[in-house]
């Protein structure tokens, strides 16, 4: 065993159904814009260009089932997406064969700090701010996709307070599962705990204190999030 100056950190794991086993996370890779009506709303081009990524912290996934407000913003928006867990990578995966290296899909949110990220991208920074920090992404228990089969369909929705607000279908992705697995693995390493946000739809928007997410896929049930 390893000496270490000071206490390691745990390294996060993810519930998965049917199982008291956890999934370990080693990284955590998310597309931006992956919906055309998204990619309009927020003021961009639909068409195909390469897709870009950023990154959250393994840490920031939290299966609590709530989402405290954070701190130096007032314009936290609400980004359902469909999480994909890998259970090996490698480099150069080629897109025909991208799906096996998937263990299982999980409800998510992508929670942003939309203030500071609009603020970053004027300035030309990194996103960080507005992405990456504490527990920014709920999650749900993993399903394993040799019980689901693999999901390249069906509806994926947010409702605030019982009224629908994000509404949409996983066929509606402009880049699909496998490809987001091999253009990453041009660019990186992928490795098995390594999880992937899908992108969301349209319809995001702001959540305020008290406020109940309920996030759906088909194929995955619901998740509740209340923001705190």
């Amino acid at each position: 065993m390893p000496h270490y100056a000071i206490e390691a950190p745990q390294a996060p794991g993810l519930a998965i159904e049917g199982t008291d086993a956890l999934f370990p996370v080693r990284r955590v890779y998310c597309i931006g814009r992956n919906y055309a009506a998204h990619a309009i709303e927020m003021g961009h081009d639909p068409d195909r260009e390469p897709p870009f990524f950023f990154q959250k912290n393994p840490d920031n996934l939290d299966p609590s089932g709530s989402f405290p407000y954070p701190p130096h913003s007032s314009d936290v928006h609400h980004e359902v997406e469909m999480a994909v867990a890998l259970k090996s990578g490698g480099t150069n995966i080629p897109v025909d064969s991208a799906l096996d290296h998937v263990f299982g899909y999980a409800l998510s949110l992508d929670m942003t700090r939309r203030d500071l990220q609009s603020e970053a991208k004027k300035l030309g920074r990194p996103w960080e701010i507005g992405k990456a920090f504490e527990r920014s992404a709920p999650i749900g228990p993993i399903h394993r996709a040799s019980d689901t089969g693999h999901l390249d369909r069906g509806r994926i929705a947010l409702t605030l307070n019982g009224e629908v607000r994000q509404e949409g279908d996983l066929n509606q992705m402009i880049w699909k599962v496998p490809e987001m697995i091999s253009y990453l693995s041009e660019y990186f390493e992928l490795a098995p705990g390594d999880v992937i946000l899908s992108g969301t739809p349209s319809g995001v928007g702001p959540v305020q204190r008290g406020d109940v997410m309920e996030v759906s896929v088909e194929g995955l049930g619901k998740m509740a999030v209340k923001v705190v």
